[in-house]
């Protein structure tokens, strides 16, 4: 009894962490944040009220002591089956929203009966599993953390928790003069598209800014709230990169997370790193067989002796980073030389060409690049010619380690630090 007794005072302190990270974590109020609150306000999602929730959940886990009664072989087990319980709401919820879009279907009511049993029983499976799951994964995750040295005396702190749940979009606002995010505000995520839209164009023509509502794959409020999926892979790495900014928060550049546009992106890029790294750690060790293929062997390949007709050949592949990357050079070049207009109309027709190579990019904007350009853990893309990232990764690659790597850039307080850091 009092073991028990003090698990679930140890969960209740974490409750408290919550609502410390939580103030660092949502949108803080400026000038424009506050004009944009005008259209926004009785739209906005409740991160206080999803935090006590999530909060009082993963407090019931820890009493429950979840998952140390389960083998490793059962945990992966219950994640496996909790994934596939999400798959099938996924497609539920998809037939169903289908069935109230048919026009030639009078009784909706009638005619959704079915599918809306099916759900109902889904949603409880899935209520039912998610504890185990979720409890499951944070373990694995933490043990991969651990393991690649974010831990103390074993244990990550702050301790990695997170929940799976519908999560809220994100209006992004940013100057029509040049590429940088001056609002973020988080909005209901049962937001029609007709609705997204109207509320875009409503900031957009009020403001005169540029506006788009983004999706969103987690936030760093405490439990961290990650998307649902079926993809285990992409959860992995987002249970770590969220986690990350958890870790940040409580150091110099985390809690500096929005002072400048430099500093977001410093955030926002070691959190991908981190993600991938600790994911790809998790899949190693609890799921080997979600590993990539090994690519084949040149050698072995067996080429064509006969020389092909030129009108034959496949079209090279559509590089979407290298792509982006020129249009968002392009765009900075056509606003630096005020020229606002034009490089909206650019934009606009280089939209039109990532829809006709199978990318379905609604708007193709400033506000798309001050969102997307942020995530620069890679060469190439939205970020453009930002210096941010490649010091990011220059950094990460003189490091030995991935802790050696956080635990340095965490107590930064600049970009000019990194800068210096990294011989720049």
């Amino acid at each position: 009894m009092l073991s028990r007794f003090n698990q679930l005072l140890e969960w209740l302190l974490l409750s408290l962490i919550s609502f410390i990270i939580l103030t660092a974590s949502t949108p803080r109020p400026a000038d424009e944040a506050d004009r944009v609150r005008a259209y926004t306000r009785d739209i906005e999602f409740n991160y206080v009220a999803w935090t006590l929730n999530a909060a009082g959940e993963k407090i019931q886990q820890g009493a429950l002591g979840l998952p140390g009664y389960l083998d490793r072989k059962s945990g992966k087990m219950a994640v496996m089956t909790f994934l596939s319980v999400t798959q099938q709401i996924i497609q539920s919820e998809a037939a169903l929203n289908r069935l109230y879009a048919d026009a030639s279907i009078p009784d909706k009511q009638s005619a959704s009966a079915a599918i809306r049993a099916q759900l109902a029983g889904l949603y409880k499976q899935q209520a039912d599993l998610a504890p185990i799951a979720e409890a499951v994964l944070q373990e694995q995750v933490s043990e991969a953390a651990a393991e690649l040295g974010l831990a103390t005396l074993g244990q990550p702190i702050p301790f990695i928790l997170f929940h799976s749940t519908p999560v809220p979009n994100a209006l992004i606002i940013s100057p029509r003069d040049r590429i940088e995010q001056i609002a973020n505000i988080s909005i209901l995520p049962d937001l029609t598209l007709d609705q997204q839209v109207a509320l875009e164009d409503s900031a957009q023509k009020g403001m005169d800014v540029s506006t788009l509502v983004v999706p969103i794959g987690g936030v760093g409020v405490y439990p961290t709230m990650i998307m649902r999926t079926t993809d285990l892979s992409w959860l992995i790495s987002t249970i770590a990169h969220e986690w990350t900014h958890n870790y940040l928060q409580i150091r110099p550049l985390g809690l500096l997370y929005d002072r400048t546009p430099e500093l977001r992106t410093m955030n926002e890029t070691i959190a991908d790193i981190s993600g991938a790294e600790i994911g790809a750690e998790v899949i190693k060790r609890y799921y080997p067989e979600l590993q990539s293929a090994s690519l084949p062997d040149p050698n072995l390949i067996a080429f064509p002796q006969f020389r092909p007709n030129p009108g034959d050949l496949e079209r090279p592949p559509f590089d979407f980073r290298a792509e982006m990357r020129v249009t968002r050079v392009t765009a900075d070049a056509l606003m630096a030389a005020g020229k606002i207009t034009e490089a909206e109309a650019y934009m606009e027709q280089r939209r039109q060409l990532f829809v006709k190579n199978g990318y379905t990019i609604r708007k193709l904007n400033q506000a798309y690049f001050a969102f997307y350009g942020a995530y620069a853990d890679a060469v190439g893309g939205a970020a453009g010619e930002d210096p941010v990232g490649p010091a990011v990764r220059a950094l990460r690659q003189q490091s030995k380690s991935l802790a050696d790597f956080i635990n340095r850039i965490a107590w930064m307080t600049s970009f000019e630090e990194l800068q210096k850091a990294v011989g720049k």
